[in-house]
């Protein structure tokens, strides 16, 4: 993965739009491609027909994702699973960024979300008391993205993945700890595992985060 490694970012910040521009930075290829999308105010993307489905997740800004007779409107923090073999374009009233992740028509896709349907990432799961909710939003042999939440003094004691992590902060605070060294994370920023990186995550207060987990 093409990202900065064991220190607190933000893509939002990191991924500035141009004025009368959109730019996109590809950070992982293969089937599960992840990349970042910038989009000036007043710019759009084309619609496009593509054989997959298209996880997009809103950075900062807004946008329209749109496409045969149809607009959806995002906000920073919500999420939408494009169609797949349906032409899909994409516009910004405003300067916007967000994250687009190929799914395939094969991966495993949870069920609560729904192909063309708006969702706020941080609202899949609830908080609940003294423990940690996960939900599996899509997975395949190579690509697992979830949404955690944990109860103040909750948290996931050290351990490696056995492939690269990008961590979404969505709710709350949360304290990262990263090969001997702690990191305070907030909503809206992100933190990026190697590979084989030892981490924890532990929870001062209420914390939510989703975690893109890539094996290929």
């Amino acid at each position: 993965m093409k990202e900065k490694v064991g220190e607190v970012f933000s893509i939002a910040r990191d991924n500035a739009p141009v004025r009368g521009c959109t730019i996109s930075r590809e950070v992982h290829g293969g089937t599960s491609s992840i990349t970042y999308f910038s989009l000036a105010g007043g710019t759009d993307i084309s619609a496009e027909i593509h054989p997959y489905h298209k996880l997009i997740l809103v950075m900062s800004g807004s946008i329209a994702v749109y496409g045969e007779g149809a607009e959806r409107r995002l906000g920073s923090g919500d999420g939408l699973l494009t169609e797949a073999d349906k032409a899909v374009g994409i516009r910004a009233s405003e300067d916007a960024v967000y994250t687009e992740i190929s799914v395939q028509k094969e991966d495993r896709m949870n069920t609560v979300i729904k192909a063309g349907e708006v969702f706020r990432l941080a609202d899949l799961v609830p908080y609940q008391d003294g423990k940690i909710v996960n939900m599996d939003v899509v997975h395949n042999d190579s690509m697992k993205f979830v949404v955690m939440s944990f109860d103040e003094g909750t948290g996931l004691a050290e351990h490696a993945a056995p492939g690269e992590a990008l961590i979404f902060a969505l709710d709350g605070e949360g304290i990262i700890g990263y090969e001997g060294k702690e990191h305070v994370i907030h909503a809206g920023e992100n933190f990026h595992f190697a590979k084989g990186g030892r981490h924890y995550v532990k929870a001062s207060g209420k914390f939510k985060m989703a975690l893109l987990l890539t094996l290929e």
